[in-house]
């Protein structure tokens, strides 16, 4: 079921809605069940694994940030990622800096509807695909088409990734 844009649905949520229309993204949210792992997350949300997408805020040294799109079921290369990036050190910031950073708590992180628009990095696997990700509010998932994601934030599309 999705949420109709009302004064219920949750403040991020509707931070995500109006960036999804302003970069002409079509987003559905829709209640996410309680899993206790990503095989599980995906069977209740009729997916597979690789089609949850997890958006990584990552911090570079100068306290400047990146979004990085990571398919379920892999984890960010780090080498790769700061190759692309074209430094030496990048990091996983505590939860205060990634809320300070975005806006969102863990667990919603989304590039839509940021507080900042920081750059956002795709890996290449989630290229043609329907993908569920963070909709700004805790018990929700946004739904959109990862190429109208990666087109309306023109993301950097490259191999991040490793197998988890």
């Amino acid at each position: 079921m999705s949420l109709s844009p009302t004064s219920d649905s949750p403040e991020g949520v509707e931070r995500v809605r109006t960036d999804a229309a302003s970069r002409g993204i079509t987003v559905e949210i829709t209640p996410r069940p309680e899993a206790s792992s990503l095989a599980e997350a995906a069977e209740l949300l009729g997916l597979t694994p690789a089609d949850i997408v997890k958006t990584l805020v990552v911090k570079r040294s100068d306290d400047t940030y990146l979004f990085a799109l990571v398919p379920g079921g892999r984890k960010i290369s780090w080498p790769k990622l700061r190759a692309l990036v074209g430094v030496n050190k990048l990091q996983l910031p505590g939860a205060d800096l990634a809320f300070a950073a975005t806006g969102y708590e863990r667990g919603t992180i989304t590039p839509l509807g940021s507080r900042n628009p920081w750059p956002v990095y795709a890996d290449e696997s989630i290229v043609g695909r329907r993908i569920a990700m963070g909709s700004g509010a805790h018990g929700y998932s946004a739904f959109v088409d990862a190429d109208e994601l990666i087109a309306g934030f023109g993301a950097v599309v490259a191999d991040i990734s490793d197998p988890e």
